[in-house]
């Protein structure tokens, strides 16, 4: 097929070869005539030797100087840049360096087998057949290693191998390392984002703005966070140090704002370092708090009486019935009997089973259902994070069901989503989204949902309370800071049965309880019982894992201690 340029080079020709006009008579018209035919003829001579002159050209500085011999471009497209990542207090926590990428020109290499076993010194990982096959194929250009460390590059540099070069290219790092890397999430070699706040910000539209060229250059506007690097590394050094002391499977936490929904913190281990994305897909290294969901224990029973309180089923003065009972061929009974009924603050402080499944059927299985849906905790919870999991509930709701699910067995959910359903429960009664992003009290205002009446957030703070200084919570209560919340531990379910030998455990809290500003979540997966403690029931792992989290981040948060009159009064005169 001949190409445009030519095909209007040839049109012109057709024209000037073209019959003309009736011929003139006489001597001085065929003269006239012979002097038209040679300049016709002089003319499409040159316009050939003008066309193919610059096609020869053009074929001869591709061979000579093209750096892949006209096989194989190398990519042009200018390094991709990305935005800084930074906390709510303008940390750093993640930014673009300039790094080198190692290529080579094949036809140019003298000796490949050197070249390999040289190359192999300093780079050790790279795949001798494959190296091979690169270097003898005859293309003009192939990636060798992408995003070498400055050290690398120099050593290459100095083994002189010829038909080798260097091209420059971003990578992402985070001076974090693995402190937030279940938030921020990782780019590929590419530097585009594939997981967590990275692959939001591409999805957000920053991706489509790059291939358009809108977003390129040095001078991109940071991404700011709600979250607070002090504060998340509090979070991940509690944790970690969780992992070993109660040798368990997984830890997580996290901190979230009750009057805007911005969380502040969130960490789960065992973690990967973001600067090494390829550890993310190790099974291990699941982002527990947003992309894992279990049967959260006791902890559900928080909603139980939140729902009881909400229907005016009971108030704080009602006594329910404690007694173990059947139903649908199961024996509901208690896993430590404090009487045959107890008050609604006391099934909270206790943590009746019995107390809890009598409130799910004072409000029937359709309220049951719709309560928990209203709370978000049946629903995916809408934030900005990719990695956040669907919770799941039995097809047909029943009798029995309910009454499990009313202390915690039979529905999983995320432990972003329970903490985001006790929020609603003390906050006043909002139901707010949670974000990774900054959000103004005002902000929240316009779009929170009531989910419960004030009085039932009223109630559940002093419930809260209550468990903080009299129940299983004490060991999370930390002096001036007035913390309360509910402890849960829940058999884990293997092969369809629940092992009695291996448990989950959580933790909600609050502070300070009396006007609550956050709230804290724990989780300790498979703990094994600490020397010098009873057991490995929640009360003594996930309970002092949140007084550990407020204990040393109270002041980041500029929480106040309260230590009422007498601890003012001491205060003032020191």
């Amino acid at each position: 097929m001949i190409p445009d340029f030519i095909g209007v080079r040839f049109g012109a020709l057709r024209k000037l070869l073209a019959p003309t006009a009736p011929a003139m008579p006489g001597v001085a018209a065929r003269q006239k005539r012979s002097r038209a035919a040679k300049s016709r003829v002089i003319i499409a001579t040159g316009l050939f030797c003008a066309v193919y002159g610059v096609i020869g050209g053009k074929l001869v500085w591709m061979g000579a100087f093209s750096p892949t011999g006209g096989s194989y471009f190398a990519p042009l497209a200018e390094a991709v840049s990305r935005p800084d990542i930074i906390d709510r207090n303008g940390s750093i926590m993640a930014i673009d360096v300039k790094t080198a990428s190692l290529y080579a020109e094949p036809k140019r290499m003298v000796d490949i087998d050197e070249a390999i076993e040289r190359l192999q010194t300093v780079l050790p990982d790279l795949d001798t057949k494959s190296l091979y096959n690169k270097l003898s194929s005859r293309a003009g250009f192939a990636w060798l290693e992408r995003k070498l460390t400055p050290a690398q590059q120099q050593q290459v540099l100095e083994l002189g191998i010829p038909g080798l070069g260097f091209r420059t290219e971003k990578r992402r790092f985070y001076p974090g390392g693995s402190t937030a890397a279940h938030i921020l999430g990782a780019t590929n070699v590419d530097n585009h984002g594939i997981s967590g706040m990275e692959k939001y910000i591409d999805d957000s539209g920053f991706s489509a703005l790059q291939m358009n060229g809108l977003a390129s250059g040095e001078h991109l506007e940071p991404v700011r966070l709600s979250i607070d690097n002090r504060v998340q590394h509090v979070l991940n050094d509690v944790i970690t140090d969780a992992l070993q002391r109660y040798r368990a499977v997984a830890a997580g936490g996290l901190v979230l704002d009750v009057e805007t929904g911005e969380i502040i913190a969130m960490a789960s281990a065992p973690t990967y370092d973001s600067n090494q994305p390829a550890d993310a897909l190790k099974k291990e290294n699941l982002n527990r708090i947003s992309a894992g969901t279990f049967e959260m224990g006791s902890t559900f029973k928080i909603f139980t009486t939140g729902m009881a309180l909400d229907f005016g089923k009971v108030n704080m003065n009602s006594r329910v019935d404690t007694t173990p009972f059947r139903v649908a061929g199961h024996t509901i009974k208690e896993f430590h009997n404090k009487g045959s009924s107890l008050t609604v603050p006391e099934i909270f402080k206790y943590s009746s089973n019995v107390g809890s499944a009598r409130e799910a059927d004072m409000v029937g299985v359709e309220g049951h259902q719709e309560f928990l849906t209203r709370l978000g905790l049946l629903s995916r919870v809408p934030t900005e994070l990719p990695e956040v999991a669907m919770p799941t509930q039995p097809k047909v709701w029943k009798k029995i069901n309910s009454m499990t699910i009313a202390f915690g067995h039979g529905v999983s959910t995320t432990p972003l989503n329970t903490a985001v359903a006790a929020a609603a429960l003390i906050n006043g009664g909002y139901y707010i989204p949670p974000t990774f992003l900054p959000r103004t009290k005002e902000e929240a205002d316009a779009i929170k949902t009531r989910v419960v009446k004030e009085q039932t957030s009223l109630d559940m703070r002093e419930i809260f309370r209550i468990n903080g200084i009299e129940g299983s919570g004490r060991q999370a209560d930390v002096p001036g800071y007035h913390v309360g919340g509910k402890t849960g531990t829940a058999e884990k379910v293997e092969h369809g049965r629940y092992n009695h030998d291996k448990r989950f455990n959580a933790f909600v809290g609050a502070f300070p309880i009396e006007k609550p500003r956050y709230v804290v979540l724990s989780i300790v997966d498979e703990p094994k019982v600490e020397p010098g403690k009873p057991n490995a029931q929640a009360g003594w792992n996930a309970a002092p894992m949140v007084g550990a989290i407020i204990r040393r981040s109270a002041s980041f948060l500029g929480v106040k201690p309260d230590f009422g009159p007498t601890g003012k009064a001491l205060m003032v005169s020191y």
